[in-house]
């Protein structure tokens, strides 16, 4: 088992006055941005009733319950331990230590509280923000592959990656499988529905596709990335994240499944 050479790319992008800025917390910035202006431009294609400073809010919020969601939850679920120990490094975004599933329950608050706010349906937004999600997942995924983490299971297949902190064994880079499926293709399709009148109609479809076609490919990624050492597998070969993408996807289920059935948005 050879494994192709790990490209070795320095975490730090650059130093101001010797503060560190990272492509870690670059690829959350640039992740937000780019939602904001694509949807900025989907209200004014769209016609939707949503001004430029409710928006701007609804990204304040967000941004928020991303970092407070996903750090919380990593906290909790994935190194309890370690940072009961050490109660500080809870404050140390810059070393990286974020859920996905604790960053979504905080944006789907952050909408909620926005949508009551707004006077505007809360499904109805959620399906606007989940179209540019993808975005952020993509660029997340990229930032852990060149912070040298969260890669897969030793393998021999050609395209096997050679990871430092991997102990230089060759591994499947699941960091770019998550970045290539989470965030590309999630998002082709997730962009192909969106531009029909009669799927945007149906409140909840396109959040219900997104949380279903997420916990898909993350329950399956999961088989081929390496479980985190602190916790381990779970039970048998089932790793935390797949437990925790299990009630995303039952979710997602039931949203496709009352965008159908309803008429009337929450």
């Amino acid at each position: 088992m050879v494994g192709l050479a790990y490209p070795n790319i320095s975490p730090v992008l650059f130093n101001i006055g010797g503060f560190d800025i990272r492509w870690y917390s670059l690829a959350y910035l640039a992740g937000i941005v780019f939602a904001w202006f694509f949807m900025y431009r989907d209200i004014k294609k769209f016609s939707l009733p949503i001004n430029k400073k409710s928006l701007d809010d609804m990204m304040f919020n967000v941004t928020l319950g991303i970092i407070l969601g996903g750090r919380i939850f990593y906290v909790l679920f994935y190194n309890f331990e370690m940072f009961v120990n050490h109660p500080l490094e809870i404050f140390a975004l810059w070393h990286g230590g974020m859920s996905f599933h604790g960053g979504l329950i905080g944006v789907i608050a952050a909408l909620f509280y926005s949508a009551r706010k707004m006077h505007y349906p809360f499904l109805g937004l959620s399906d606007l923000a989940a179209v540019y999600t993808p975005f952020g997942l993509f660029l997340g995924r990229l930032a852990n592959f060149v912070n040298d983490e969260l890669w897969g299971r030793v393998t021999d297949m050609p395209w096997a990656v050679r990871f430092p902190n991997g102990g230089y064994l060759p591994r499947h880079p699941s960091q770019l499988y998550e970045a290539a499926f989470e965030g590309i293709v999630l998002f082709v399709v997730l962009r192909i529905l969106w531009q029909y009148a009669c799927v945007r109609e149906k409140k909840g479809l396109i959040s219900g596709v997104f949380l279903c076609f997420y916990a898909v490919c993350r329950i399956c990624i999961e088989f081929f990335r390496e479980p985190d050492a602190q916790l381990g597998f779970i039970f048998k070969n089932v790793t935390m994240g797949q437990i925790l993408s299990l009630p995303i996807l039952f979710v997602g289920v039931g949203l496709i499944w009352l965008s159908f059935r309803h008429r009337k948005t929450i």
